[in-house]
């Protein structure tokens, strides 16, 4: 495991020194680490909140959500986005939890800053797009919503009747697994590839868990910091970036 990282984190070396460090584009974000998002509801900057709400509280130390937020999005129907879990009939409380703890990460994360793109819609400015997901998470998220009901594939996307979630009448209420029939469809395509599922488990340092024990620390600092610092390489304007972050993605632990 020792050598493994050595190896880790030769590569990096490699794919910082290559070429040179040069500065991103003015377009892009050179702040990647402890960072909010452009979006309706995130705080201007990250920092404590004491009393975070139920699934949210694992981000009380460094929080991009407000205690209000926190709240609003463990409801039924949240204000927030005005958005019902029970649009097919009453959702398995399995399944609502790891959708509300998709949400608390959404709000609440500030490790999310390597992949956040800008977009150009009315209620946010800035969105996450492929963040690397643990397999685990994804996996438990599928088994939990299998038998729950939903009438499309992605939710970000049209076909809601105006003002909320309710399906459309010709829209088919069918359980999840119908829909996403393996874990990769759920994970990557509820919400327009916010997520990709990664070929990392939890614990390794290279993917994102959406569920962790603050006792032991926030994991996804790791994380971030890990593809921070290979986004940051002047290298990725030369080729050679995304060659050597491969290889270092392919060293074991």
């Amino acid at each position: 495991m020792h050598m493994s990282w050595q190896m880790t984190h030769l590569l990096l070396l490699a794919l910082v020194t290559a070429h040179g460090v040069q500065p991103r584009t003015p377009q892009a974000r050179t702040d990647l680490l402890n960072v909010w998002m452009d979006a309706k509801h995130h705080k201007t900057k990250p920092g404590p909140e004491d009393k975070l709400h139920g699934q949210c509280s694992p981000w009380n130390k460094n929080a991009c959500c407000s205690v209000s937020t926190s709240q609003e999005l463990h409801k039924d129907t949240s204000l927030l986005y005005n958005f019902n879990w029970d649009h097919c009939g009453k959702m398995e409380p399995a399944c609502k939890r790891h959708l509300i703890q998709d949400t608390c990460l959404y709000e609440c994360s500030p490790n999310l800053g390597p992949w956040i793109q800008q977009v150009n819609q009315s209620w946010h400015k800035e969105r996450f797009l492929d963040v690397p997901l643990c397999k685990e998470d994804c996996q438990s998220w599928w088994e939990d919503c299998r038998s729950s009901y939903t009438c499309k594939s992605n939710w970000h996307k049209g076909n809601w009747t105006s003002g909320s979630n309710k399906c459309l009448a010709e829209a088919v209420c069918c359980p999840f697994e119908s829909y996403f029939p393996m874990p990769a469809a759920l994970c990557e395509g509820l919400w327009s590839h916010s997520y990709k599922v990664s070929q990392y488990s939890r614990g390794s340092g290279r993917c994102i868990q959406v569920w962790f024990d603050p006792a032991q620390g926030n994991p996804n600092e790791e994380v971030a910091r890990f593809y921070a610092l290979a986004m940051n390489a002047g290298a990725m304007r030369h080729g050679i970036g995304p060659l050597l972050l491969s290889l270092a993605l392919t060293v074991p632990l």
